[in-house]
Formats: C-alpha cells, structure tokens, sequence
C-alpha cells in the first residue's frame, strides 16, 4: 500500500498495446480510479520506473519468448494479485496461430534476416506460466470489467463477471441472430458474454474474443457452424482465429477434424 492505497502496475508482453489503451479509454471512470489505487508503473500512461512490489498488477499479452517466461515469473513474485487482461494474456490471443504450424518455417518466409529472430514454439497464455488470480478476456478487453475488478478487489470480494453465452446478451439487447437471419457463422452459442454484442450488432458474427461460455454445446453447436461455414477448413480457421488454443474452442475444431476424417 503506498498512502493508504493499492499499488497497481500494469505491463505488457507480446501483444498490440489494445488492453492498455482500453484502460485509459475509462476516460472519466479514470480519474475516480487513479483517486482509488496508486499507479506506479504503466508505461503506455506514465514514464516512471519499475516500483516493487505491487498490490494488484494488470497484464497484457501472451508469452512468446523466453526472456517473457523469465520476466512473468518476476513478476508474479512481485505481485499480491496478479490480473490477465484481454485474449493474448488469457488464451495466447492471434499470435497462437503459430502454434499449429512449424514456426522456423514462417520465421523463414516472413523475416529476411531469420536469424536474428527469437521466439518460442508456441505462444501461450499467462496462466501456463504463472498463478493468475482473475482473468478478463476479450480483444480489446471491456474497460468496464477492468473497473468491475478493481472495484471488486477494494471491496474485497469476487468480480461479477458474465459467464453465460454470448446469444443471451444479444436477445438482451434485441439483436437480430445472424444466423438464423443471414445464415453467418458465429460463435456467440460458445462464448462468454461481455463486449456487448458489437460483432453481432452490426450482421457480423462473433469472433469468439471472450473466450468459452460456461454453458457450450458443442454437440449441438458444431452443425450449426459447419452447416453456416464454406468448408471444414473455414469452421476450423474461425474457431482459432483469436481463443483458438483454449482447450474448449480446440476441441470444437479437434471434432470437425475428425469428422472430416470419419466422411472421407
């Protein structure tokens, strides 16, 4: 504690700064929440250097080199309570795309000096390397979950975070479904709630950005999307595109794998 208040620092690992952003993007809700902890190292905010230890600390980003696996240890050793923020740091985010091929090979075709390139085979979330105490999804994650977490942990108790599908907040809001409307594939029946339905809102499907729903069919779920996707290979892209190396959503395309394999 520093004056009264929790020390918060907020780092970031391989990832587009977005979650960071989604926080100074509290805008007004900011001000109340700077007047609540001290904020001691958040270089996307403030130039100051690195304070230990650290009453609540927030991450950004997945673990893609062994320099990252080194430092996210420090830092979980510095922390009281350790917080994952956003689809990188929760699930490994887009860049866990690599982890289904051969990652030298698209080191070779996409640097022209492989050699100087870094990088584990896999990116992988926080929580494989390190205890996460509380994890908030979602690419970008919602501000207002950030807020509803800090509120929770001054208040001492759980945060109230959505854990239902993603298809109950749309028939909250009174969206359309676009699958049954337009025949779009979406992974809203399998994804927890939480961003507002955006996608959805305006005819696009869910990306699956916030991650599995407590509540998923898959059995139910998979013919629906292979009956609304092109090909086999299209239901499978869309499923890792952002949470894709969770083990619920890798299951979901494991299944349409093998049955493409049980029909050939």
């Amino acid at each position: 504690m520093e004056n009264g208040k929790p020390r918060v620092a907020v780092f970031k690992f391989s990832s587009c700064s977005g979650c960071q952003l989604a926080i100074l993007n509290l805008e007004d809700e900011l001000l109340d929440l700077v007047g609540a902890v001290e904020i001691v190292y958040f270089l996307e905010a403030r130039r100051l250097p690195e304070s230990r230890p650290y009453d609540i600390t927030f991450v950004e980003g997945s673990v893609t080199t062994q320099e990252e696996v080194e430092r996210i240890i420090k830092i979980r050793e510095d922390s009281g309570l350790l917080i994952s923020i956003g689809s990188c740091a929760t699930a490994g985010g887009v860049q866990a795309l690599k982890n289904y091929k051969d990652v030298n090979h698209l080191i070779d075709i996409v640097y022209e000096h492989p050699e100087f390139i870094e990088t584990l085979e896999k990116s992988t979330p926080i929580s494989e390397h390190v205890k996460v105490d509380v994890e908030l999804w979602g690419c970008p994650v919602d501000k207002y979950q950030i807020l509803e977490a800090v509120s929770a942990l001054l208040q001492n108790r759980r945060p109230n975070l959505p854990e239902h599908s993603l298809c109950l907040e749309c028939k909250a809001l009174g969206r359309v479904c676009v699958t049954v409307a337009s025949g779009i594939p979406c992974l809203g029946p399998i994804t927890k709630a939480g961003c507002g339905a955006i996608c959805p809102s305006v005819g696009r499907g869910c990306y699956g950005c916030f991650g599995p729903s407590k509540d998923m069919d898959l059995d139910a779920f998979i013919p629906i999307l292979r009956e609304t996707t092109s090909s086999p290979k299209e239901a499978v892209e869309l499923l890792r595109t952002i949470c894709g190396y969770t083990p619920e959503f890798e299951k979901a395309a494991q299944m349409i794998l093998e049955e493409e394999v049980a029909n050939e």
